[in-house]
């Protein structure tokens, strides 16, 4: 634990105190202040403007990143018949009718995405208090509730991610991982930036991005310049 504080106050000591940096050179620097003994995953967070009490102001969407996240997605996808079949020659991880929804009722979430059909949303819906407090629940707005869910297994597996605001008017998202050049991470942060920025509420006053910061799995937060957004 102590050698770990000590290569975290390292790590802490590059980052030139009052400056805040590009996202290409944020991400430049998450490499620098990441572990060296694992290839990790670099996240981003932005304080946003609005009140996520609000449902006018609750931002949520998807975007594709244009060099993936550097992992594949775990996708389970609730649908029978000929959807079923399509989603399974798609790549889905797992796919069910009444036996998933059942097996997920009781408390197995191990993926990282949740497709249905519109038809058994009905069912689906019942797992709010597994999937809500996840970010799992199917979603019409993000392309997760859709007559073809083949294709948003595609997406999602070829670098789709979604984001939502938290009650605290934070959106979290993962843009690739330390191995990733610093252009690819940029590239893949600039992206979800400029959605989120498009999404804006009309009734969000004053300054909407208020702060980011970019980091990687064991490194320290590396602000980001937000004016430049």
């Amino acid at each position: 634990m102590a050698q770990k504080s000590k290569a975290y106050r390292a790590a802490v000591e590059k980052i030139e105190a009052g400056k805040f940096y590009t996202p290409t050179e944020a991400v430049a620097l998450a490499k620098e202040t990441g572990s060296a003994k694992t290839d990790s995953t670099v996240e981003v967070a932005v304080k946003l403007g609005v009140d996520p009490r609000k449902a006018d102001q609750m931002v949520r969407g998807t975007v594709s990143l244009p060099h993936g996240t550097g992992k594949t997605a775990r996708v389970i996808v609730f649908a029978t018949g000929a959807a079923a079949e399509a989603a399974i020659a798609a790549g889905a991880d797992e796919v069910g009718g009444d036996e998933l929804i059942e097996k997920v009722a009781g408390g197995w979430t191990a993926f990282d995405s949740a497709v249905s059909t519109p038809e058994l949303m009905g069912k689906v819906g019942r797992l709010g208090k597994v999937l809500g407090p996840r970010g799992l629940m199917p979603n019409p707005k993000t392309g997760t509730v859709t007559p073809d869910p083949a294709k948003a297994v595609a997406d999602i597996k070829g670098g789709k991610i979604e984001f939502r605001v938290d009650k605290h008017s934070n959106v979290h998202f993962i843009v690739g991982k330390a191995s990733f050049s610093p252009d690819q991470l940029g590239d893949n942060i600039n992206a979800v930036l400029d959605e989120i920025v498009r999404l804006k509420p009309s009734s969000s006053k004053g300054k909407y991005v208020l702060k980011g910061a970019v980091s990687t799995t064991f490194g320290p937060g590396i602000p980001l310049d937000v004016n430049a957004l």
